[in-house]
């Protein structure tokens, strides 16, 4: 017996980080007779036909400032959004209904916008063609109702995915893919590809259980993965997570047996519009929220604002590959 074995053997099973064995990439259990594109593509459709009363997540909680506007486009509309004197967040349309203005450039003055263009104030109300919208503050991620574009039942508030209690730490990841929401959605319900295609993120990925077919109880709608989240080498974090999709424009990532247990991963994609090359142009929009009932993640949590852009940076590179997988599908269906 080597030193490595030795070390495995004696390791606490306790302990939340695990030694680990491995083949090497090439000699892994192919998993593309378990990853039926039908099994994925019904999958989908699940998901579209659930309802998301027309919100679509605009960005992060914290890109929304008490001193400044924060401006985006969603579907090709332009939107700005800002908080008001109490500290709530607003949206409207991002254009200055005097000469179009841009509104992301605009200066807030008592909780309301002021155009740089003529001092036109907006905010408090309809002025013109030009109206607030709803908006919704859900703590991590902000979101705006638009129904010319849902053209669903509007609701009074989005589909926010239940989040863990206590202390926590969260961070939001933002990149932008030639492709549609369609595709994004459809590469989170590949776990498959997992180890395949992120070997320096996770190893020894299993899918448990997968729904088949387009006729599946809510509460059966589920894929559920053993895998190990690699930190270094052959060292790791072995968890159960479960991917679900509550909303048309969600999978949600959440870590039920294991280190973490309850932490989620939401990935929202919404649509921006079409580019200047005529193709449409997706958001990837990522909220990371972890917790632990250990006494250290405590205090941890104190140092969220050290932490988080480490979290931002793990996120950011997994979805440059997979924004290559959603952009090749979209090309190809395209």
């Amino acid at each position: 017996m080597n030193v490595s074995q030795r070390i495995t053997g004696l390791w606490p099973r306790r302990w939340p980080v695990q030694p680990f064995r491995e083949p090497r990439w090439a000699g892994q259990e192919p998993t593309y007779r378990d990853c039926a594109p039908a099994l994925i593509e019904a999958a989908g459709k699940r998901a579209s036909a659930r309802p998301s009363g027309n919100w679509f997540v605009l960005g992060a909680s914290r890109s929304v400032r008490p001193d400044r506007p924060f401006g985006v486009t969603v579907a090709g509309r332009e939107l700005v959004a800002w908080r008001d004197r109490d500290g709530e967040v607003r949206a409207g349309p991002g254009a200055c209904p005097h000469l179009g203005a841009p509104l992301a450039d605009a200066r807030l003055d008592r909780g309301e916008l002021v155009c740089r263009w003529h001092g036109l104030r907006l905010g408090g109300g309809r002025r013109g063609g030009w109206a607030p919208i709803p908006a919704y503050d859900d703590g991590v991620l902000v979101w705006a109702r638009l129904d010319a574009t849902g053209r669903e039942q509007p609701t009074d508030r989005p589909v926010v995915p239940d989040r863990p209690d206590g202390a926590r730490i969260d961070a939001v990841a933002t990149l932008t893919g030639v492709c549609e929401p369609e595709d994004v959605v459809a590469n989170r319900l590949d776990p498959w590809h997992g180890a395949w295609f992120h070997p320096y993120s996770f190893a020894r990925l299993r899918v448990l259980s997968a729904p088949k077919g387009v006729d599946v109880p809510e509460a059966e709608d589920r894929f559920l993965v053993e895998v190990t989240f690699r930190i270094t080498g052959r060292w790791g974090v072995p968890v159960v997570a479960e991917f679900a999709c509550p909303e048309p424009r969600t999978v949600v990532m959440r870590i039920v047996e294991g280190e973490g247990e309850g932490s989620v991963v939401e990935t929202h994609a919404t649509p921006l519009g079409p580019g200047a090359d005529g193709r449409p142009r997706t958001a990837v929009i990522e909220a990371t929220i972890a917790a632990s009932e250990r006494p250290g993640f405590a205090v941890a949590a104190k140092l969220a604002p050290a932490i988080r852009p480490l979290m931002r940076h793990t996120a950011a590179r997994l979805w440059r590959d997979d924004l290559a997988y959603a952009e090749r599908r979209y090309a190809l269906r395209a």
